[in-house]
């Protein structure tokens, strides 16, 4: 749980299938923050396009990032938010609306991210068909000032033991 003065606010990122919701709820859960689910804040039109298998434009999430960045500052004290980050840029977005954002990357190679999402075809709208452009447009946030990389593959009670432990050492910031 954060018992932390400090307001802890966290971005679990990847491509489609490496486990953002699942990590998400459980560091949330661990953390005692509420959890923001960035796919609930889709608009209609670009849930279709996904639903039809077509990749979004830098323009078709230029609104999405607004209203997750609002979602974030609507948190002062914190929340978790699941959301894909694929570019730098879209990073950079968040981070100008939450400064002291962190950011957790789910890292999946393209066979294991094509089967979970081929495997819940049946309760979400992401087409299996756009796998291959999630990972042409992923920008590696390896690197970058408060990201952590985590292998997607491992089970979510050791990726949230994991999060958890680095989200509350003072150079995670």
């Amino acid at each position: 749980m954060n018992v932390s003065s400090e307001p802890l606010f966290v971005v679990v990122m990847g491509v489609a299938g490496c486990g953002k919701s699942s990590l998400g709820a459980a560091v949330a859960q661990a953390e005692g923050l509420p959890l923001i689910e960035g796919d609930d804040h889709h608009s209609p039109a670009s849930r279709d396009k996904m639903r039809r298998g077509v990749p979004l434009t830098d323009a078709d999430r230029e609104g999405w990032l607004t209203t997750l960045g609002e979602q974030l500052q609507a948190h002062p004290r914190g929340a978790v938010l699941t959301c894909s980050a694929l570019k730098h840029a879209y990073r950079q977005r968040l981070r100008t609306a939450c400064p002291a954002l962190r950011f957790l990357f789910l890292d999946i190679d393209r066979p294991h991210a094509a089967e979970r999402v081929a495997a819940r075809a049946h309760a979400h709208f992401f087409s299996s068909s756009l796998v291959d452009s999630q990972f042409a447009t992923l920008q590696s946030p390896v690197g970058e000032p408060g990201v952590l990389r985590l292998d997607a593959l491992l089970d979510i009670p050791t990726l949230q033991a994991r999060a958890s432990a680095w989200l509350h050492l003072p150079e995670a910031a």
